[in-house]
């Protein structure tokens, strides 16, 4: 993988912050776009911005053909069995949303169970919340490991017949844990439960295969794999999907509207209600493009070299500490001793170094660490071995700033 030829693609990294090269590590948050991303959007604005669906015009042919096709590229990216099943949506959040409110307040009743872990994103956990508080529902959680990881046996402890939804993230946003999610949807299946996956951190980084893992509703967004934001999916189970009702209702969504009642049209436009993203949907296809020509393998083993390189130099320091399994996704969150992390990343940012600080959106995940927030580094694709260097050096000279009593 030549990641110097990558980088070349990605206008943003080619500047300096604060006097320094860039160094961006905050790709979990949201990735930087390549020029053929921002390209595509460029010239469905220059050149064939219409509505999709509506009219027979040359424009809007050209943009609803465009549409269709990034549904059918998200469709072979995820290797699902239909297009049907490739909802678009604004993002991860709305996906799991869709789910928390369609399926899980039609099919939960009191005494039933929906099961998630603690090392959740708030988008993974709030909905459910909320959906428990709707339908009386029990909300119970997977315990995890010291290490933050989960054990099948827990899994297995947890779920039960009266459970009906299961919710995991497939990685951490926090601690990069690589949950084994094929294993899981087989335990949540033999109680009859469906597994919802947020992959807003899996489907970036490796190859997902939503018919292998046996999912049942696998949500990402755009914006963490090099499209714009304010595009997600959501894949569902076509039988599971024929059976929900949308959450949203207008336009695009119907089949036929009299004065006191409504028809839906056919999958996967009956949750697609208004105007869709389309600018979005076809930045999130020359993504795709992008992604699998260079190779989705390719990307998880430089990834994996990258998180295992900067998890050596790390733990090789004093007076820090690393959170998460020693076998991870490409992000290391860390604390400096005795340093605030927001101080730890204003220091790395005057060296043009950027990372995250806070509870990143992870807040029961943070007591659970014991720790109110977190420093995090995460890496993509357009990173290299000399940007972990980089950020070493710079934790040494914050190591070093605050040591000396400022």
């Amino acid at each position: 993988m030549d990641v110097k030829a990558i980088r070349e693609q990605f206008p943003i990294l080619n500047q300096e912050v604060n006097g320094h090269p860039f160094v961006y590590l905050d790709s979990s948050a949201t990735s930087q776009k390549p020029i053929q991303v921002i390209e595509a959007v460029d010239t469905y604005y220059r050149s064939y911005n219409s509505n999709v669906h509506r009219g027979v015009h040359t424009l809007g042919t050209k943009a609803t053909s465009a549409y269709e096709g990034a549904r059918e590229k998200v469709r072979r990216f995820i290797h699902a069995s239909s297009s049907a099943e490739i909802i678009f949506t604004r993002g991860t959040t709305t996906a799991i949303n869709t789910v928390a409110t369609s399926y899980a307040r039609a099919n939960l009743k009191a005494g039933d169970e929906i099961v998630i872990t603690p090392m959740e994103h708030h988008s993974n956990i709030i909905p459910w919340q909320q959906a428990a508080k709707a339908t009386g529902a029990a909300l119970k959680y997977i315990p995890m490991q010291e290490d933050g990881t989960i054990r099948l046996e827990d899994v297995r402890k947890t779920i039960t017949k009266q459970t009906k939804v299961v919710a995991m993230t497939h990685v951490s946003n926090v601690l990069g844990t690589i949950n084994p999610i094929q294993e899981v949807a087989s335990i949540a299946h033999e109680h009859g439960a469906v597994l919802l996956v947020d992959g807003a951190q899996g489907a970036p980084h490796m190859k997902v295969d939503v018919q292998e893992l046996d999912c049942d509703f696998y949500a990402f967004s755009g914006h963490k794999m090099g499209a714009p934001t304010g595009i997600g999916v959501l894949y569902g189970k076509k039988e599971l999907l024929e059976n929900m009702e949308p959450v949203e209702f207008g336009g695009e969504m119907i089949d036929f509207v009299n004065l006191y009642d409504s028809t839906w049209k056919e999958l996967p436009w009956k949750f697609e209600g208004g105007t869709p993203i389309i600018a979005g949907a076809i930045g999130l296809g020359a993504a795709i493009d992008f992604l699998e020509d260079i190779g989705m393998d390719n990307i998880t083993k430089h990834e994996e070299k990258l998180a295992q390189y900067a998890m050596q130099k790390m733990q090789a320091m004093d007076g820090i500490t690393v959170y998460g399994p020693e076998h991870r996704a490409a992000l290391i969150t860390f604390n400096l001793d005795d340093v605030h992390p927001h101080d730890t990343a204003t220091v790395l940012d005057a060296e043009g170094i950027a990372v995250r600080a806070g509870h990143h959106c992870a807040q029961p995940l943070m007591r659970w660490l014991n720790v109110t927030a977190t420093a995090r580094a995460s890496f993509y694709l357009y990173n290299t071995a000399e940007d972990v260097d980089r950020l070493v050096d710079g934790l040494q000279k914050t190591k070093e700033y605050f040591g000396n009593g400022f």
